[in-house]
């Protein structure tokens, strides 16, 4: 079968946002954390045996510093940003707490029937899924003309984007990519060909601490997901 790119998702590493339990969406100003950083200065070893075309990133300021240390590791590596794998416009839910958005009643839809949800004084979930899978097509086929049908290139981005891009390459109705979960500084692969992309890595962090039961998880929120992603382990 004739090849395509390989796309490596990595989401930025764990934000203030995260570890304040607050709805960033495009608020300026929010960095990573103690722990966002030391997860990005690990993703140069951990992209080590990747050969790498491109880095395409989200515009905000914690997908910016979490390419920081590939990019210095990796000094040849072209970066580019792209607007299009910014977070979602939260719009009037932008910068409040989750435990607060938990009461309202969108966030039932936001649940259970994201591709109805739209954010108040932003955009809607539909929105945000279109536009990112559009971005996705389009730098296949840019890495494809410059570098390659082999070629491997990374993006960095949000919880919400690559869930909503998993739930592409995996042929999934929107209203199921709630199911998806990713970790601060994960690495999700998809490997596209022209009949049918492969889901070949998922939320990978090298690290199963993750997966210990702790009061955050979402069986403990009654099955919710985390809008905007989680902080991940503790």
């Amino acid at each position: 079968m004739a090849g395509m790119p390989m796309l490596i998702l990595v989401r930025h590493g764990r934000s203030t946002a995260n570890t304040a339990g607050v709805l960033a969406g495009w608020t300026p100003g929010v960095a990573l954390d103690e722990r966002g950083a030391t997860q990005a200065a690990a993703l140069p070893g951990r992209l080590a045996g990747l050969p790498l075309a491109a880095a395409v990133t989200s515009p905000l300021q914690r997908c910016r510093e979490t390419l920081a240390p590939l990019l210095a590791a990796r000094p040849e590596l072209p970066l580019h940003a792209e607007d299009r794998i910014g977070e979602c416009h939260y719009g009037d839910w932008s910068g409040r707490k989750l435990a607060e958005l938990a009461d309202e009643p969108l966030m039932k839809i936001v649940q259970q029937h994201p591709s109805a949800a739209a954010f108040p004084g932003g955009e809607s979930m539909r929105a945000m899924h279109a536009r990112a899978v559009e971005a996705v097509r389009d730098w296949n086929a840019r890495i494809e003309e410059e570098h390659g049908a082999d070629a491997v290139y990374l993006m960095c981005s949000h919880g919400d984007i690559i869930k909503a891009l998993v739930a592409d390459a995996l042929g999934l109705h929107l209203d199921l990519f709630q199911r998806v979960s990713v970790e601060p500084c994960s690495i999700t692969a998809i490997r596209y060909t022209p009949t049918r992309p492969f889901l070949v890595r998922l939320g990978d962090t090298g690290d199963f601490a993750g997966l210990v039961p702790r009061e955050e998880n979402p069986a403990d929120r009654g099955g919710d997901a985390a809008v905007g992603g989680d902080a991940g382990a503790p």
